[in-house]
């Protein structure tokens, strides 16, 4: 054996490697966790913990973590009353919630407890309101129905139709605060990161990688955007697809305080998107959207940006089957979030839910963000639950769009205890992951 050091981020590790002779020195790893967004990151501390002695080793293509979905995400910490009861979701995003808050009091990070209205905007949207608070009340969630004085008083701009929702646990935090933190706590209980390393496949050497071939014990797949495709190297997402929607925000000019507290409308049966809110950020000041517009590739941030023709053939074909037969207007859809790309009729949409929304307060457009978005390409639709696959040698989240940022700590556990029931040959404790 022969002691191989890894250049990272942090202090240097120092991981074991065999080398042949003749051959490249092959890296190994007890636990390789693919991708440092949010979930590899959380994923791969839980795994040191529980393991001290075992090598964990992240890999990301990018030159530092969380420069897609999870550092540019709206920042809001969702409360957990949109899902049902039987999902993942609902499972971790209370708990997520309180445990992010927590994290960010111990960490001195900044987070902003607004809260969240949810308001009707036509008498048709009642029932759907209703179905809000009866899943928040299954799901343990703090979430109050008030009239509409209550609801000016709890945010004197919004309109209001008789009755709304307010979600007192509703909040926003920076995400590429908490991001730069979680980092910084995993590389100091030893979790290894190798930056700039883009994974190629499978071999029987290990995973190959732009930087050599890594031996490994297990393999966490938490890549996002790619989770789909590094999945089917190892036999599984073979239902599925990786469809991205763009995500853009207007930030208002108005000074800190303009609004109080999120206004949400409510959202749209069997469209997994929230629809166009106001968003309060982590510093107070007002932000309008998101859009969700379906992108031709993957990391089309964008008109040209990180074109792969072989992604667009695939984003397509995938968007014709949505749009042939899906369980809603996805074409429809697709349409009315292109249209959104226009700074007036954001606007417009935003000035439905609150009073005092003028496009000379919002001319900026932030960073764009892109969901990974996965789509059941048997069944032509899109899934709206978390999603993970695997085996004895490994497990793939597929699926961990939002609210992935807010249940990330609890979510993290759960994969690391389907790792080792798996890595043991047991079945899934749960039969809301597709097991293999």
């Amino acid at each position: 054996m022969m002691v191989v050091p890894i250049v990272h981020r942090g202090a240097p590790t120092l991981l074991m490697a065999t080398a042949k002779e003749g051959a490249r020195r092959v890296i190994s790893a007890d636990f390789v966790v693919i991708g440092a967004g949010v979930v590899g990151i959380t994923v791969a501390s839980g795994l040191k913990r529980r393991h001290p002695r075992a090598n964990v080793l992240v890999l990301e293509k990018e030159s530092r973590p969380g420069l897609h979905a999870s550092g540019r995400n709206s920042g809001v910490l969702h409360a957990g009353f949109y899902y049902s009861a039987d999902s993942l979701k609902a499972r971790f995003t209370r708990e997520g919630n309180a445990r992010m808050k927590e994290y960010c009091k111990v960490k001195g990070l900044r987070v902003n407890r607004c809260g969240k209205l949810v308001v009707p905007r036509a008498e048709s949207e009642f029932e759907g309101l209703a179905e809000l608070l009866r899943r928040g009340r299954q799901n343990r969630v703090d979430l109050e129905e008030v009239d509409e004085h209550a609801a000016r008083r709890i945010e004197p701009r919004a309109r209001v139709l008789a009755r709304a929702l307010y979600s007192p646990a509703t909040a926003t935090i920076d995400p590429g605060e908490v991001m730069q933190s979680l980092v910084a706590d995993a590389e100091a209980a030893g979790v290894v990161l190798r930056m700039g390393t883009r994974v190629l496949g499978l071999s029987e050497r290990g995973v190959e990688t732009t930087g050599g071939p890594i031996a490994h014990g297990y393999v966490v797949n938490a890549a996002g955007l790619y989770a789909d495709r590094i999945a089917r190297g190892f036999g599984f997402s073979e239902s599925y697809r990786i469809l991205p929607f763009k995500g853009l925000y207007l930030h208002s000019s108005e000074p800190p305080g303009a609004f109080r507290t999120n206004v949400y409308p409510v959202p749209r049966p069997g469209v997994p998107f929230l629809g166009v809110h106001v968003t309060v950020t982590v510093d107070g000041k007002a932000k309008i959207g998101p859009t969700a517009i379906p992108c031709l590739w993957r990391e089309q941030y964008g008109w040209r940006d990180n074109f792969h023709a072989s992604e667009l053939a695939q984003v397509v074909s995938t968007g014709i089957g949505l749009s042939l037969r899906a369980g809603f207007d996805f074409r429809g859809l697709a349409m009315e979030e292109m249209r959104k790309y226009h700074r007036p009729y954001l606007v417009a949409q935003a000035a439905k839910l609150a009073e005092g929304i003028d496009a000379g307060d919002y001319t900026r457009w932030g960073t764009p963000g892109i969901r990974a978005q996965l789509v059941d390409v048997k069944r032509r639709m899109l899934v709206d639950d978390f999603r993970l696959e695997g085996d004895a040698r490994s497990l793939h989240v597929l699926n961990a769009v939002s609210p992935g940022f807010t249940c990330a700590i609890p979510f993290a556990e759960f994969v690391c205890d389907e790792i080792e029931r798996r890595a043991r040959g047991l079945s899934t404790a749960d039969p809301l992951t597709a097991a293999s």
